[in-house]
Formats: C-alpha cells, sequence, structure tokens
C-alpha cells in the first residue's frame, strides 16, 4: 500500500496539480487585492462611495445600526449586499484572469500547425454515374 502511494505521488500530474493549487492560491491572494484593494475603490468612487456589502434586510424583529451589530446580536439577516458585492467581484476577477490569459497567450510563440497533405478528392458523382451507365451498356 505504501508502494502504491509512493507511485501515485511520484506521478507528473499529480506532482503537476499540486504545483498548480500552490500557484492558484497565490495568484488567488494577487487576483484578491487588485479587486478589493485597487479596482473596489475606484467603482465605490464612481457610485458615489456606494457599499453594497452593508445593504442587508432584517430578518426578525429588532433595530440594528448595521449588518455587523444584527449579526453580533445573533440576528437572522438577508445579506443581499455582500451577494451583490460578491457577483462584482466575481466579474471584475474574471476579467481580470481574460486579460492576463489573453497576454500570456500574446506572449507564447505561435505553435507551427503543418498542414495534412490534401486528400485524393477521387472520382465526382458525374464520374461515377458515366461509370454505371457504361457497365449497364456493357450487359
Amino acid at each position: 500500500m505504501i508502494q502504491e502511494f509512493k507511485d501515485f505521488i511520484a506521478k507528473g500530474n499529480v506532482m503537476d496539480m499540486a504545483v498548480g493549487i500552490i500557484i492558484g492560491a497565490a495568484f488567488t491572494a494577487i487576483v484578491g487585492s487588485l479587486v478589493a484593494d485597487l479596482i473596489n475603490p475606484i467603482i465605490s468612487l464612481f457610485l458615489g462611495g456606494v457599499d453594497f456589502s452593508g445593504l442587508y434586510v432584517l430578518l426578525g424583529s429588532g433595530e440594528y445600526d448595521s449588518i455587523a451589530a444584527a449579526e453580533e446580536a445573533g440576528a437572522a439577516v438577508f445579506a443581499y449586499g455582500r451577494f451583490i458585492m460578491a457577483m462584482i467581484n466575481f466579474l471584475i476577477i474574471a476579467w481580470v484572469v481574460f486579460l492576463l490569459v489573453k497576454a500570456v497567450n500574446r506572449a507564447k510563440p505561435k505553435a507551427k500547425v503543418e498542414e495534412a497533405p490534401a486528400a485524393d478528392p477521387g472520382p465526382s458523382e458525374l464520374d461515377i454515374l458515366i461509370e454505371i451507365r457504361d457497365s449497364l451498356k456493357n450487359k
């Protein structure tokens, strides 16, 4: 069983996956900071300083000054503002990743694509019909 585990770990795709996950975690931190620290403040500036993450509906009784106060008191809240922010963050992150992938693809050297030799088109329909006609004549 130990040997099977060693063989599994030693496979190239497992190591590639591990490296990808580690790089992905680091990349997530970078993109998350880009969105939270650079892009969201600019969006907030254009939207008049609106912070969607504080928008909520109280699902019980009581009054609270903020969503944090309501949650701290144990009140049930419908935090739709956080969902709006999550959607905005997703769209921004997707756009940034798209731009990064586009830049990386542009920087990669183009792979040479070898064209396959043209296939013999074979006889045309007319040739086949003529052949059938001639074979019927010879009978």
